[in-house]
């Protein structure tokens, strides 16, 4: 009985996460994890599928299926434990608190990740030369301190509001960094814990009250996902935000600096061509991003009545206007 129940479950698990005709008897299983439904992931699995099949892993011999489940540690365990349930040949995870779950959970499958700010200081890898583990892939890490001392090129900033999620790995690793770079600038930051899309009006209300002169938002998923609330917001009382979240330019930031999410992908199908083939990925170096933009938006100058000194505008890669 317990076998008859045992087969019928994997019967149902498998009709819910692949479709009908299971194409692995002609090739190979791939399995996609988003931590969240955001657009960098987004773009970011888009050019993974578009560069595997450019290296000859199409339809004809690979399957690919992605899960977006909730953005919580339940939810992206039980994902992973799906793909091991199915036997998976490699895991692709985007997003620190995703790649953290996939390697908890992934047994003996390989896991392949992008989008990863910091693999070293959250664990992921032991070094960027090998993470030590059956796992390899791209970070997105970008430096800080730039992006800060862009701003305060701008504009005086003596106090510095932080957008953050306490228990997201990738944003606690950007505020960490920021306070290291306000102690040495002279910078007094206010700092605000933003786990859920509800605690973000209490969080705003903080920063307004301290009267800070710029606010910076992590990639955490609360802050990505009301990113273009916190801009309005703070535009109203001509306050600019500033951001390494890819598309904040675009979404109203004054600053922006950005890894590209289709260089991501790209390396991420790189690396899951070379473990299809054979790799183990512990011999795999961590990538770093090559195509990084530091981006001004003058409309957003122009509406904070923000004059950009020619040298910011020397500095930057891309000029939004």
């Amino acid at each position: 009985m317990k076998t008859l129940v045992r087969s019928i479950f994997l019967l149902l698990l498998l009709c819910a996460v692949i479709p009908a005709a299971d194409s692995r008897a002609a090739g190979k299983l791939v399995a996609a994890l988003l931590t969240c439904d955001l657009p960098r992931y987004r773009e970011a699995h888009k050019a993974f599928v578009k560069a595997l099949v450019q290296k000859g892993y199409d339809q004809s011999n690979v399957e690919v299926i992605t899960q977006t489940p909730n953005p919580d540690l339940i939810s992206w365990s039980n994902s992973v434990r799906k793909f091991n349930a199915i036997g998976a040949d490699v895991i692709v995870a985007y997003g620190t608190s995703a790649t953290l779950a996939a390697m908890r959970e992934a047994q003996d499958i390989p896991v392949v990740f992008a989008d990863v700010y910091g693999p070293v200081e959250t664990g992921i890898a032991k070094s960027m030369n090998s993470t030590g583990h059956n796992s390899a892939g791209i970070s997105s890490k970008v430096p800080l301190v730039t992006l800060i001392k862009t701003a305060m090129d701008l504009k005086q900033i003596k106090t510095l509001g932080i957008i953050c999620a306490n228990r997201e790995e990738g944003a606690l690793v950007q505020l960490k960094e920021a306070r290291k770079i306000a102690a040495q600038s002279g910078v007094v930051l206010v700092e605000t814990n933003v786990g859920s899309a509800t605690a973000l009006d209490a969080a705003l209300a903080t920063l307004f009250a301290t009267r800070v002169d710029c606010v910076y938002v992590t990639e955490c998923t609360a802050g990505s996902r009301s990113f273009e609330k916190i801009v309005h917001r703070c535009n109203e009382l001509k306050i600019p935000v500033i951001s390494q979240m890819p598309g904040a330019a675009h979404k109203g930031a004054l600053i922006s600096l950005e890894a590209d999410p289709a260089e991501q992908g790209q390396i991420a199908a790189e690396y899951v061509a070379r473990v299809l083939s054979g790799k183990k990925p512990v011999h795999l170096p961590v990538a770093t991003p090559k195509r990084v933009d530091l981006i001004v938006n003058m409309k957003a100058a122009r509406l904070l009545d923000l004059n950009v000194p020619f040298p910011v505008l020397t500095a930057a890669t891309r000029v939004l206007k």
